[in-house]
Parts: structure tokens; sequence; C-alpha cells
């Protein structure tokens, strides 16, 4: 019972937080919820008795990439961020609306034809052992994800790099 009672709580944490981050009109408090989220998802993981994952989560994504977005909007300048309020037109999200009800709807879809919701009831009560979540994370095998996680690594490098380089300030003669 205390389980579920921590898992609606963070359930809720994640999901306010998640919607406060994409409404905010301030880059800041973005940041601020988006961190909120990555705490809340770590304690699904310790709560799943996944120390590892949670401990890695905390290091990696909730203070490690929450840091670089804060540092890549100290990079840009005052006068940049203050003009970019935008004005949100009805019809636009009237149209954001129906596209995410059709996104949901096909997700529910391939959910219900393929029985994932029966089958997710079976894998529940299964234990995964620590090792085979660590060697699925570390692997390079099939369906392992330290490709991927690489491919990540050098993507937010280049977005740094990329910042960096549209932050400097170009000297005029």
């Amino acid at each position: 019972m205390a389980n579920i009672v921590m898992f609606a709580i963070l359930a809720v944490v994640i999901l306010g937080s998640a919607v406060m981050c994409v409404t905010t009109k301030r880059i800041m408090r973005a940041a601020t919820f988006m961190l909120f989220v990555l705490f809340g998802v770590a304690g699904l993981y310790f709560l799943l008795d996944y120390t590892y994952l949670g401990a890695a989560q905390i290091s990696v994504y909730a203070g490690g990439v929450t840091m670089i977005y804060v540092f890549a909007i100290q990079l840009v300048s005052k006068r940049t961020l203050q003009g970019m309020v935008e004005k949100i037109k009805c019809s636009r999200a009237i149209g954001a609306a129906v596209l995410a009800v059709v996104g949901l709807a096909t997700v529910a879809f391939v959910f219900l034809k393929n029985e994932l919701i029966c089958r997710a009831a079976d894998v529940v009560d299964a234990e995964v052992p620590m090792r085979t979540i660590g060697q699925a994370l570390v692997g390079s095998e099939k369906y392992q994800y330290v490709l991927p996680f690489e491919f990540i690594s050098i993507f937010l490098l280049a977005c740094i790099i990329g910042a960096l380089v549209v932050s400097r300030k170009v000297k005029e003669d």
C-alpha cells in the first residue's frame, strides 16, 4: 500500500512538473521544473529498488544535463531571451490538441491490438536481476544501449559547441 501511495505522489510530481515545464514562459523556471521531473523519475527507480539506475538518473540527467541547459541558457544574452515570448494562436492550440489526441489514440490502438497491457501484467510479477539491467545498459549487442548512449553524448557535445559558437560575440573592426 505504501508503494502505491509513493507512486501516486511521484506520478503527480512528475506530471505536474512536466506540464509546468512546457507551459511556463520563463526559461529558468522551465529548467527547474525539468529538474523536478528528472528527480521524480529517479524516485521511481528507487521505489523499484533499482538504486544504480536511480543514482545514475540523478548524477547524469538531473545533475549533468540540467546543468548543461542552465549554462547554455546563461550563455545566451538577456536581450535574446527578453524577446522570446510567443503568442499562442487559438488555431495552433486546437491543432496541437487534435494531434495529441490522435497520437494517444494511435498508441492505445497499438497497445490493445498487440495485447501489451495483458503481457505487462505478467511481466510485473517477474523480477529482473540487476546484472541483466547493467549488461543491457553497457552492452553493445542487439537491444543493448551503449551505442545509442554514445550517439546522444556526441549530439549533446555538438549542441554545446553550437551554443558556444552562437553566443560568441563578433568583434567589429
